[in-house]
Order: C-alpha cells, then sequence, then structure tokens
C-alpha cells in the first residue's frame, strides 16, 4: 500500500504508529528527529510522513513548512501527531501545509482512515 515515515521521538509512539500502519500493509521507516527525517526523506521519498510536532532540533512544524515549501517533496502528504491538540494547534498545523491533524493517543481506526484517504 505505500511507505509511511514515522517521525516521533517516543518509541512508545512508534511502535503504536508502526504495528498499526503495517497492519494494513504499509512499510514503514522511522525516525527519531528533524534532522533524521529530513535524510531519510531525501533517501526514500516515501509515499507519507506521520510527524510529531515536539521534536529534537526541528520541530514537525518546521520539517512540514519546509517540505511544503519545496517542489521536491510539497506533494507527500504529511499527517501531524501531536499531544497539542487545541483547535488552534490544529489550525497552525494546517497552516504549516499539513494535510491532517490528529491528537494524541492517536486513534487507531481514525489514523488507518487518513492514512488510506492520503495514500490512494
Amino acid at each position: 500500500m505505500g511507505q509511511a515515515l514515522i517521525v516521533d521521538d517516543s518509541a512508545t509512539e512508534r511502535a503504536i504508529l508502526t504495528n498499526c500502519l503495517k497492519g494494513i500493509g504499509v512499510d514503514v521507516l522511522v525516525a527519531t528527529s528533524g534532522e533524521e527525517a529530513l535524510e531519510k526523506i531525501a533517501d526514500t521519498h516515501p509515499d507519507l510522513i506521520l510527524l510529531d510536532v515536539m521534536l529534537p532540533g526541528l520541530s514537525g512544524f518546521e520539517i512540514c513548512r519546509e517540505l511544503k515549501g519545496s517542489e521536491a517533496t510539497n506533494k507527500i502528504p504529511i499527517i501531524l501527531c501531536s499531544n497539542k491538540g487545541t483547535d488552534m494547534d490544529k489550525f497552525w498545523g494546517k497552516k504549516q501545509g499539513a494535510d491532517a491533524y490528529l491528537p494524541k493517543p492517536v486513534n487507531q481506526e481514525e489514523l488507518i482512515q487518513t492514512v488510506q484517504q492520503l495514500i490512494q
């Protein structure tokens, strides 16, 4: 079904998201920082990115803005996932170019539905 890059500094969150996506046939790559994510994106050009907002180094908002501002990566769908789930956080995420914003803990059914909509 495609390849997703999960960018999260929490091993627990990465495991939950990885198991969820693998369960629907998505190949998964992982990164634990914004800088590592940018390297993996340049090397692999994934079909989808699940991006935590609070990361060491570059924030998820900064990464999203950079990817959506680049001709090479602006078509890759980005789902922001964060403990920050207020309407203002969601608004700000969309303003950075995110295709979806899911609050943590992520509802796995909602995640699967969102991923299937974005990787078609």
